[in-house]
């Protein structure tokens, strides 16, 4: 529908019609670490109308919903407190996470591992501590450079911390990569999440929300109200939207000119419309391991 910044050539128009003119009731099932609100809120920035969907089931709902319900839900305890990895402070190009925070109940950001409860993988930018309380400056860590070229080596210095205390990772967005509005890919918080469980972190627990989990399109069916043979799943990543469409019993429609768009291209078509060629397609497919119901070039008419 759009790449972050703006909607993107023919989704604003395809949108209006099906849901108008079809009258197909229309739901968003996102990875964004927002809450639904937010997001909602977000649409007519980006092109869109609210009165277009019926609602939003996003990662970060579900992930400070859990978070309220098992850290933060007695608000006469000292507030627990989690390792946050969010969005910098400024970034106009990323929700405000301070919204996410308000639906997570009693609890604190902290900067210092060894008083924390848990961690939290929200956002790419920086790591963020509470908010000071002579409403100065949030005091933040740096990243380094990771969300331009995933580098872990400022990350794992504070993961390791965490690994040694055995800390819990609750990951509000399990996005690995994102393309960029200006055109090139980002790295997104799923990479931390995936790092903090792998076997050089010695495996810690992580508790994963949003696509490719069959969770996340169960509460999609649940909201629309429908069965989930009336239902069709549209996005254009293999690994969150065609997987976890597959995993629920969903048809899915397979955007093919979106992230993967540079391996289905051929030598000299790098701009223009995206021509679909069976063969690679299926070699794609076969390649990841997930194959979709159907495939389209574009979201549009």
């Amino acid at each position: 529908m759009h790449n972050g910044k703006h909607s993107l050539p023919g989704a604003e128009e395809c949108v209006r019609y099906l849901a108008r003119d079809r009258g197909l009731p229309l739901i968003i099932l996102s990875n964004t670490s927002s809450p639904s609100k937010t997001t909602l809120g977000r649409l007519p920035g980006l092109g869109f109308e609210a009165k277009d969907f019926v609602g939003a089931v996003t990662s970060g709902e579900e992930a400070a919903r859990i978070i309220r319900e098992t850290y933060g839900r007695d608000m006469k305890d000292e507030k627990k407190k989690f390792v946050w990895f969010t969005w910098s402070p400024g970034n106009t190009n990323a929700p405000d996470p301070l919204r996410f925070l308000e639906k997570c109940g009693n609890v604190e950001p902290t900067l210092d591992p060894s008083e924390a409860d848990f961690v939290v993988a929200h956002g790419s930018g920086c790591i963020r501590g509470a908010a000071a309380e002579d409403g100065g400056e949030t005091p933040v860590k740096s990243m380094g450079s990771f969300i331009d070229d995933a580098d872990l080596t400022e990350v794992d210095k504070i993961l390791r911390q965490c690994a040694r205390r055995n800390l819990p990772l609750i990951c509000a967005n399990p996005d690995l990569v994102v393309l960029y509005h200006e055109g090139g890919f980002k790295h997104m918080p799923g990479k931390i999440a995936r790092r903090y469980e792998s076997e050089e972190m010695e495996g810690n627990s992580v508790k994963w929300f949003g696509k490719p989990h069959a969770s996340h399109f169960e509460a999609c069916l649940r909201e629309l109200g429908l069965d989930r043979s009336q239902v069709a799943h549209v996005g254009d990543s293999l690994h969150h939207d065609i997987a976890g469409a597959n995993a629920a019993g969903v048809d899915s429609i397979f955007i093919a000119g979106g992230i993967h768009r540079g391996e289905l291209q051929g030598e000299g078509e790098d701009s223009g419309e995206l021509l679909l060629d069976e063969e690679r397609l299926q070699a794609l497919f076969k390649k990841e391991g997930h194959t979709p119901t159907h495939v389209l070039p574009m979201f549009r008419l």
